[in-house]
């Protein structure tokens, strides 16, 4: 076969492939090395992050879900990342920004002296505005599809967070997670110490 005709056909394969199953492959040490600079708050609201305005510190049990898969913590979110268009009655967006080396949520644990250690990374797309991109399944990393997420109005949890729906990836950079890197909850990360002050 020649190498025109090669190109031609790996091409046409790459042409096929639904876009949304074009995955992208991060190296964790180098995701690190580019987001360690929000260990310290200040830089994260310098940049634009700010705490969640529910105010909540996210854990299994107060979603209703099991207590030992943990916690997620305080979310510091960009707003002009996300592309926030409202907060009522549940926050929704534009965005479809998918790039973990500057990521739109920053994860914190709540600490016993009242500060804040970054713990981990997220990103997330509304559903709404990934599919009107031409998306037909959710964005990909490492392998693994990001987690979608949409209230179910049957139970007491809120499964989406005060979100419209939504596909959302956690990236536990900064606190091991034996559940796995890439989980949404960490066993490790608690809010014991949140107060809402």
């Amino acid at each position: 076969m020649s190498a025109n005709r090669i190109t031609s056909t790996v091409l046409a394969i790459v042409l096929a492939t639904p876009f949304s199953a074009l995955a992208d492959d991060y190296d964790l040490d180098a995701l690190r090395a580019a987001t360690e600079k929000y260990k310290d708050v200040n830089v994260a609201l310098a940049e634009g992050f700010i705490p969640d305005p529910s105010g909540h510190c996210v854990s299994a049990a107060a979603e209703g879900l099991p207590a030992e898969w943990g916690g997620m913590g305080i979310h510091y979110l960009n707003p002009a990342a996300l592309q926030i268009t409202g907060a009522e009655p549940r926050v929704d967006g534009m965005s479809t920004h998918t790039d973990f080396m500057k990521p739109a949520i920053l994860l914190y644990e709540p600490q016993a002296d009242g500060s804040l250690e970054l713990v981990g990374i997220e990103n997330l797309v509304f559903e709404a505005a990934w599919k009107a991109a031409g998306h037909d399944g959710p964005p990909m990393i490492n392998g693994r599809m990001w987690d979608h997420m949409a209230d179910n109005a049957d139970t007491a949890g809120d499964e989406a967070h005060g979100f419209m729906p939504h596909y959302d990836q956690h990236v536990w950079l900064f606190r091991e997670n034996p559940a796995g890197t890439l989980t949404p909850f960490n066993p490790n990360v608690t809010c014991d110490h949140h107060s809402q002050g």
